[in-house]
């Protein structure tokens, strides 16, 4: 009745350093899977460098060639495999029989709290372990006491289903005790109680900055309180473009953007959560800096985009979410210099992947201590938006209180969440991507 499960997700891995990496699934379709399969992807620290998507709305076919990011030193291959298998539907005659959403239960949450020395780099470096062990952080609130300790509780949750057993939470504590050493004072983890839903929103954001932070201008004249450097402001830049005369079913969107290392992601889940069907998709190689991507779409009903109304409203959703997939601000939080990132949750509750690993990395690369740190949910504008919230510590090598300093943190996290495409392009043998 279909493949069988072992064959719907395929990881082909490339022969010599720089050569792509093919993952294949090969399953039944359903609404939003190609957007779920990105989502794993990026979780696992890979960068898209091209992608085939087809379905005939009852079984699909995607290819994607994937390279390790720049950032992510590890790739668990199997754990890989086993999550995309877990997203492909059931091959039996059951699925076409009964097609409903499946509505499994939550995974448990957990509490994560331990008491430590700080130091430089520390929140990055267990952010790591958790990753690594494909541990969720769901949400976190990290504080400095005066005398220069930490106390940290991260609300996770395991994507193996597994940190019930005995087994595996000795694991945990085993590669978080070889990352804390002796600075650790305490280190303890539990099923979460209602401390859980008390962290679930963030502390209050002024207007000001509120604004800032979920209101985005696509404007040349677009003014910040920390300005794009000049090679980031080519991610302003993208073209979609409608055409109905190709097709006699589907609808063709052509878009042409600055590569970035979530591009396909975000185009598929703004997609999904406007309940658009894909036939075909192709994600051309990074040339030069940009992306060409050709996508056949019907709405909901199976009709094409003909009414020039919603195809504007089409095309001015995906920009907005290509070019502004996230936003990051310094802002004052009273005497304290803060640092703000937030983006866009998903219709189904998923936000968006390695958020919180990428910031860290990237004040880590810089020096910066951060004092406090929060991860919560905002609703601004009809959308919700998980906000991340850092309290910076003024003992670095950086002035705060500086235009220049904030324009060169900004800088430096927006180019570890957004991926830095120059570098990427080096990585990647084109004769490798061709021969596919």
């Amino acid at each position: 009745m279909g493949v069988p499960s072992d064959d719907a997700v395929l990881i082909q891995k490339g022969n010599k350093r720089g050569e792509p990496h093919v993952i294949t699934v090969n399953c039944p379709d359903k609404h939003g899977l190609g957007c779920d399969i990105c989502h794993i992807i990026l979780d696992f620290g890979l960068y898209i460098a091209k992608g085939d998507v087809s379905t005939d709305g009852i079984w699909c076919y995607m290819v994607f060639w994937v390279v390790p990011h720049s950032s992510s030193p590890v790739v668990r291959w199997p754990s890989l495999k086993n999550r995309l298998q877990s997203l492909c539907p059931s091959c039996s005659v059951t699925f076409y029989l009964n097609d409903q959403p499946s509505n499994s239960p939550a995974s448990p949450v957990y509490l994560l709290k331990f008491f430590c020395l700080d130091r430089k780099g520390l929140l990055h470096d267990v952010t790591q372990v958790l990753c690594e062990l494909e541990l969720t952080i769901q949400k976190v609130k990290v504080t400095t006491t005066p005398d220069g300790r930490v106390l940290d509780l991260f609300f996770i949750t395991d994507n193996m289903e597994l940190l019930h057993t005995e087994e595996r939470q000795h694991h945990l504590c085993k590669q978080l005790d070889a990352v804390l050493g002796d600075s650790c004072i305490s280190c303890k983890l539990r099923l979460a109680g209602p401390e859980y839903d008390c962290h679930h929103g963030i502390s209050s954001l002024s207007p000001a900055v509120a604004e800032e932070l979920f209101l985005f201008v696509l404007s040349d004249k677009e003014t910040r309180s920390q300005a794009l450097s000049s090679d980031m402001t080519k991610l302003k830049k993208a073209n979609v473009v409608v055409d109905n005369s190709l097709s006699p079913a589907h609808t063709l969107l052509q878009i042409h953007c600055v590569d970035h290392k979530s591009l396909f992601y975000d185009i598929l889940r703004t997609l999904k959560d406007c309940n658009i069907k894909i036939a075909f998709g192709r994600f051309s190689p990074n040339s030069k800096g940009y992306r060409d991507l050709d996508l056949f779409i019907q709405q909901k009903d199976g009709k094409k985009f003909v009414d020039p109304e919603k195809q504007n409203g089409l095309c001015s959703r995906l920009k907005v979410e290509m070019l502004h997939p996230l936003c990051v601000i310094i802002a004052n939080r009273g005497p304290d210099t803060e640092l703000l990132v937030a983006n866009p949750v998903e219709l189904s509750g998923k936000g968006r992947p390695r958020v919180f690993y990428d910031v860290t990395l990237a004040l880590k690369a810089l020096g910066i201590c951060i004092f406090s740190a929060e991860i919560g949910r905002y609703s601004s504008s009809d959308r919700e938006w998980e906000v991340y919230r850092f309290l910076l510590d003024e003992n670095c090598g950086f002035q705060l209180s500086s235009t220049l300093a904030r324009n060169q943190i900004v800088d430096r996290v927006r180019r570890m969440l957004m991926g830095c495409f120059n570098n990427l392009r080096v990585l990647i043998h084109p004769a490798s991507l061709a021969m596919h």
